[in-house]
C-alpha cells in the first residue's frame, strides 16, 4: 500500500510539472503577443492578453506547491530539511502573488476607475508600486529561495544533475532580479522574469519526466515483489 501510494504521488507530480511547463509556454505566448500589441514601448499590456496573464498567474502558482510537494516526498532523509523549505517558501510564493493578482483581477479596475490619486501606487505594474514590489518579493525571493532549496534533492544520474543545475540557474537568475530594484531599472529587474519565467519552463519539463521515470520504476518494484510472493 506505501510503494501503491508513492506511485499514484508520482504520478500526480509529473501531471503537475508537466502542467506547469505547458502554462509557461502559454505565459511566454500570451506575454510576446501582449508586448507585440503595444504602440510604444512605455504603455502597459492591455486586455485581453493582460487578463490572460493574471488568470495563468493565478493557476500556475497551485500547481507549483504540489509539485514541490512531491519533491519533498521525493527527498531522501538527508535533504529532508531542504525539501521541507522549498515546499514552505513555495507557498509563501504562491499565497503573496494570487493574492496581489487576485485583487488587480477584481477590484484594481473599479478603483482606478472611480479617479482615486493613489491607485496607480497600489495596482499598476508601473515602478514603483506596492502590488509591484509584492510581485517581486513573491517571485525574486521566495520563488528563488524554494528552486534552490529542491536542487540538493536531485544527484542520481544525468537527468537529475541536468535538474538541479536548471535550478541552481534558475533560482540566482530571480534573485539577480532584485539589482533592478536597487537602481529602480526594471529594465535589469527582467532578469529575474528569465529566472522565474523562462528557465523553469526547463526545470519542470524536467520533473515531470523524473517523476515519470519514478512512476515506472515504482511499477517494475511492485511487478517483482509480486513475482517473488507468487
Amino acid at each position: 500500500m506505501s510503494e501503491e501510494f508513492t506511485r499514484n504521488q508520482k504520478i500526480l507530480g509529473s501531471a503537475a510539472a508537466f502542467s506547469v511547463c505547458l502554462l509557461l509556454v502559454a505565459y511566454l505566448f500570451t506575454l510576446v503577443l501582449g508586448f507585440l500589441s503595444l504602440k510604444s514601448p512605455a504603455d502597459p499590456i492591455g486586455d485581453p492578453y493582460f487578463t490572460i496573464l493574471e488568470l495563468l498567474i493565478v493557476v500556475i502558482a497551485p500547481l507549483m506547491i504540489l509539485v514541490m510537494v512531491v519533491v519533498h516526498y521525493k527527498s531522501s532523509p538527508g535533504n529532508r530539511m531542504y525539501s521541507l523549505l522549498a515546499v514552505v517558501f513555495m507557498v509563501i510564493m504562491a499565497a503573496i502573488t494570487c493574492s496581489v493578482h487576485f485583487v488587480i483581477l477584481t477590484v484594481s479596475r473599479s478603483i482606478v476607475a472611480d479617479g482615486f490619486p493613489w491607485a496607480s501606487q497600489f495596482f499598476s505594474f508601473v515602478w514603483p508600486s506596492v502590488t509591484y514590489a509584492l510581485d517581486i518579493l513573491a517571485w525574486d525571493l521566495f520563488f528563488a529561495l524554494s528552486m534552490l532549496c529542491a536542487s540538493p534533492v536531485f544527484r542520481k544520474g544525468r537527468l537529475e544533475n541536468a535538474t538541479r543545475a536548471l535550478m541552481i540557474v534558475s533560482g540566482i537568475l530571480s534573485l539577480a532580479g532584485f539589482i533592478g530594484v536597487a537602481l529602480s531599472d526594471m529594465n535589469l529587474r527582467n532578469i529575474g522574469i528569465i529566472g522565474y519565467a523562462v528557465v523553469p519552463i526547463g526545470v519542470f519539463l524536467l520533473l515531470g519526466i523524473v517523476f515519470w521515470r519514478n512512476r515506472d520504476e515504482y511499477s517494475m518494484q511492485l511487478s517483482s515483489v509480486e513475482q517473488t510472493q507468487s
